[in-house]
């Protein structure tokens, strides 16, 4: 995912999450309406997560440092990971509260037509935030579904964004539902219940939010494609004869991780052994640059040895596990 691409979404839905959020407060002083306080703390608390998605993007451009030696690029995995800790808690949680409160103690609604406008405006603006993200997660996610977009993007910020979005328009429909029904059947107890069907529909969210940038904080490899380009890359057939072992790890979204053992030919000089790993190096960077830091370990293949995986093959000389690295 390029950084403008998520950054132009994030600005987008800040831009109406903010004028929504306003306008949302201003429906729920005129009128009383449960859903309307709802949404309106929802809006708020996804400005919010605008602003962690900012930050994280921003620390994540700080340089390495002895401490930290593979950078910042994790950042914008747990400011992700923040994002649907609020949504979960000020958000759906909040949410359930205000509708089993309304559901215990319901008032009827005062000056309707604020809940009604306000909702109609903040489909529109929605809609709009909605749209952007859409048409900036089309230019990458190519020919994967969008839940599949959602599981496997290792950028974090256009998949949050959509699903902030998605979530936001389908509980100002549940909102105006509430509050319609509310009007029709002259029962407020309606309102309360719009208003927890949108504390769950966040909880949902804030869920699978969860689930997803928690795996990315753990460590993600490189997708298929990535690493079929990578064993190409790495391949030449003259120096280096076949990839042996390789593992990938995401330092961040455009950061990646690759240490792998490569077969060389028995005869080879050191010297020769040194170019080849600094000519695979090269081919590799260029096919994927967000390649930042490659560990080569030269090898002379053996299938016996191979086949005992990168955690058990046996160091020359000795049965300690043979590990990747120089």
């Amino acid at each position: 995912m390029s950084a403008s691409g998520g950054t132009k979404a994030i600005v987008a839905a800040l831009g109406a999450n903010l004028a929504i959020a306003a306008s949302k407060f201003v429906a729920f002083v005129f009128s009383g309406s449960s859903s309307m306080l709802a949404e309106s703390v929802h809006s708020l608390a996804d400005s919010g997560n605008q602003f962690l998605l900012l930050l994280g993007g921003k620390k994540a451009q700080r340089e390495a440092t002895p401490q930290h030696p593979f950078g910042y690029g994790r950042e914008r995995y747990i400011y992700a990971f923040l994002v649907s800790v609020v949504l979960f808690t000020v958000g759906g949680m909040f949410a359930i509260y205000e509708g089993y409160e309304k559901i215990l103690h319901p008032h009827e609604l005062e000056h309707w037509y604020w809940p009604v406008g306000v909702l109609v405006f903040a489909i529109i603006a929605e809609g709009f935030s909605f749209r952007t993200a859409i048409k900036e997660s089309n230019e990458v996610r190519g020919k994967l579904s969008w839940t599949e977009f959602v599981r496997r993007a290792k950028a974090p910020e256009l998949p949050v964004v959509l699903l902030e979005d998605l979530g936001a328009l389908v509980g100002l429909v549940l909102a105006l539902g509430g509050v319609g029904l509310a009007l029709i059947t002259g029962d407020s107890i309606w309102d309360g219940i719009g208003t927890i069907c949108i504390g769950v529909l966040l909880v949902l969210i804030a869920v699978v939010l969860a689930a997803e940038t928690k795996s990315l904080l753990l460590g993600e490899a490189a997708g298929t494609d990535v690493v079929q380009q990578i064993e190409a890359a790495m391949v030449d057939g003259e120096t280096v004869t076949r990839v042996i072992h390789m593992r990938t790890l995401h330092l961040g979204p455009e950061e990646l991780l690759i240490a792998a053992k490569i077969a060389v030919r028995h005869d080879d000089t050191a010297a020769d052994v040194a170019a080849a790993i600094n000519a695979a190096e090269d081919r590799i960077r260029a096919a994927v640059p967000i390649a930042r830091v490659i560990y080569l370990e030269p090898d002379i293949y053996c299938e016996a040895e191979a086949a005992k995986g990168p955690d058990r093959e046996a160091t020359p000389g000795g049965p300690a596990p043979h590990t990747a690295g120089h």
